[in-house]
């Protein structure tokens, strides 16, 4: 099956996954998920300091997993699953899972930068929230719209995101090249509702359970000053 016919078969069959039971579904899926890595934090960051509220947009594969990290970062104020690197009116599920309208399903994190760096929130990505070194995809998801991908909103993020990732690549942590992508933002367009904090609200779902638990998992064990445990939801942020 060619990566494009697959990626048009991805909303059938994560709801075919959703419907079937865990223990058929073991043996498949239990080695799905994507490894944690320790790394260190950036050398490169912004210090942390009172101020606005801030944003950033980064992608790593299905928002589901992704946004359920981040809903467990401290300072963060709200995670919510979406659509950048396309344009607005391609930024719908059904068309960008074809994998040709240039998005990926991404996050757009806001955090109070008093208690969380962009490089912590990095630090985060890199280390539990994705595979920075799978190219157009991520676990059993295949296409340009699961690309690993850090939408810079200004030149301060983009310093970040580069330094830190030359810093990884330098001390050879992943064994692999990592492929994330550093590209300037020109729009985030939030996913349907139904997207919005999925992992919380299903978390028996196979694909879930798979897939995205063991990041929460992970995260508790290899960051635990930047884990708390009860998480954000979308209709939580407060200004």
């Amino acid at each position: 099956m060619s990566p494009s016919m697959f990626a048009r078969l991805l909303p059938s069959l994560r709801a075919l996954l959703a419907s079937v039971p865990l223990v058929v579904l073991a043996p498949t899926l239990a080695a799905a998920a994507e490894p944690a890595v320790a790394i260190p934090p950036p050398a490169v960051d912004l210090p942390k300091a009172a101020g606005p509220l801030q944003t950033a947009v980064l992608s790593g594969g299905c928002f589901w997993g992704v946004q359920g990290v981040f809903e467990h970062v401290v300072g963060v104020r709200q995670a919510l699953s979406g659509y950048a690197g396309g344009v607005k009116n391609t930024a719908s599920y059904e068309v960008v899972s074809n994998g040709g309208t240039g998005h990926a399903e991404s996050v757009q994190i806001t955090y109070d930068p008093q208690k969380v760096t962009y490089g912590q929130i990095l630090q985060v990505y890199f280390s539990v929230a994705h595979n920075p070194t799978e190219l157009n995809r991520q676990g059993p998801d295949v296409g340009t719209q699961y690309r690993s991908s850090i939408f810079y909103a200004n030149d301060d993020q983009k310093k970040v995101a580069e330094n830190y990732i030359a810093q990884l690549t330098k001390a050879g942590i992943f064994g692999a090249p990592i492929v994330t992508q550093v590209a300037p933002l020109k729009g985030f367009f939030p996913a349907e509702g139904y997207h919005q904090d999925y992992l919380l609200l299903n978390p028996t779902n196979p694909y879930i359970v798979y897939n995205d638990l063991p990041k929460i998992r992970n995260f508790q064990k290899l960051l635990p000053v930047l884990y708390q445990t009860k998480a954000v939801t979308v209709t939580e942020l407060k200004q």
